[in-house]
């Protein structure tokens, strides 16, 4: 419209707009109509009333299919289960999510799987929510009384065989609350055997390190153990797999700050750490027991010296350790009660765990080890010290009994 309006007056063609209008104001009324909306054309009544009898004609659509019946079976006297229809994917979806810390903390939920760790969890009081078992004869392997309370799926054991983090899975997989360690009833024979010896693990982050660790802690027959900030998530598949029912045969308690843990440990408590330090020398790291040739007798021996200045794990300068007396750890280093603190092989023992050991009067336990040797694995060296522990206070409660026994006259 525009192009016309410049061509009307070189060719003198006034026809093509109205009087007293001039080019460009046509032009914007045209732009203006292009962007109108399109008017709806309603219907006349009469056409209104055909389509409404047309409607009225048509057959009634037939109603959606039925849902197909949940297929129940029965497992024991009251106890039901459901069998998953084809396609069924609450397994997958229910093992992934369990799988995430993320789900673990704010749901409350954990992953089980195998028939000796769920009926270690059921045993010890732990509550159940979910089972998905591809036999029956897996449920009459578990107490049926605590199953009565728990959602029973029954499963293909392929689809199970996917979802499982074993090589070869048992066919069955339990989703269970997160369990509290003030609410579990431990075993009898474990609660019989438990010593005045307790562990504290400081920054161990690798699964497998701190599954083997908590299960040498119930072959030792700790108190219980406690877990400071910066630990793998004991409630993680890895580490439930490496401890091997240990979680439901002592306390587990998780996630203390170094301000909080002393409120967790008797009064009159020894705290020693498992270290190899020199005395004499500053250590660029503070890991678990590093191999170095035999420590000299007499520098083990020697009395507490000035405290160094270290740095600390974000690199600030002016960190007081102390430093402890110490000894080898077969030599007599227990009294009750007892702790020992095993650090992680990455960043060993923290400034927080060495003060809290010399508050308490406590050593440094050395593993002699032959020159050449870098360092022991942190779940080893905890073997070796808590299992030397046991045998000291074993002993010590021997002779102690022996002397009520046959009292000394003088």
């Amino acid at each position: 419209m525009a192009a016309l309006g410049r061509m009307a007056p070189k060719f003198g063609c006034s026809w093509l707009w109205p009087s007293g209008v001039r080019g460009a104001e046509v032009g914007r009324r045209g732009v203006r109509a292009l962007r109108r909306s399109p008017v709806r054309v309603l219907p006349s009544q009469k056409e209104r009333r055909a389509t409404a009898a047309e409607e009225q004609k048509r057959p009634p659509e037939p109603p959606p299919p039925p849902q197909p019946a949940v297929e129940r079976g029965s497992a024991g006297p009251g106890l039901w289960y459901e069998k998953a229809s084809p396609g069924d994917k609450r397994l997958g979806k229910v093992v992934t999510i369990a799988k995430s810390k993320k789900f673990r903390d704010h749901h409350g939920k954990v992953l089980l799987e195998g028939h000796r760790l769920i009926r270690d969890a059921l045993e010890a009081g732990a509550v159940p929510r979910t089972l998905f078992f591809s036999t029956v004869g897996h449920l009459k392997e578990l107490p049926e009384a605590e199953l009565k309370g728990a959602s029973l799926v029954k499963v293909k054991f392929e689809d199970i065989k996917n979802w499982s983090d074993l090589i070869t899975p048992q066919g069955l997989i339990g989703i269970f609350s997160k369990p509290n360690h003030a609410n579990m009833s431990y075993p009898a024979a474990q609660l019989a055997s438990s010593l005045p010896l307790l562990l504290i693990c400081d920054n161990i982050r690798d699964p497998g390190n701190l599954g083997t660790i908590l299960r040498c802690a119930a072959g030792a027959g700790c108190e219980k153990v406690l877990l400071t900030k910066g630990c793998v998530d004991p409630w993680e598949p890895k580490v439930l797999r490496a401890g091997m029912g240990a979680h439901f045969r002592l306390p587990i308690i998780t996630d203390l700050d170094w301000k909080s843990l002393p409120n967790n440990l008797p009064a009159a408590i020894q705290v020693c750490v498992a270290d190899n330090k020199d005395p004499d020398a500053r250590a660029e790291t503070m890991s678990m027991p590093r191999g170095s040739s035999r420590p000299d007798p007499a520098r083990l021996k020697s009395k507490p010296k000035a405290a160094p200045e270290y740095e600390d794990e974000e690199g600030a300068a002016g960190v007081c350790i102390p430093e402890l007396a110490v000894q080898y750890y077969y030599e007599n280093w227990t009294q009750a009660p007892v702790a020992v603190v095993i650090g992680g092989e990455t960043h060993g023992l923290s400034p927080d765990a060495l003060q809290l050991a010399a508050s308490t009067g406590g050593k440094r336990l050395v593993i002699p080890m032959v020159p050449g040797m870098d360092s022991l694995n942190s779940a080893m060296a905890a073997a070796i010290v808590l299992f030397e522990g046991r045998r000291q206070l074993l002993q010590r409660h021997k002779q102690e009994d022996e002397r009520q026994t046959f009292p000394v006259v003088g």
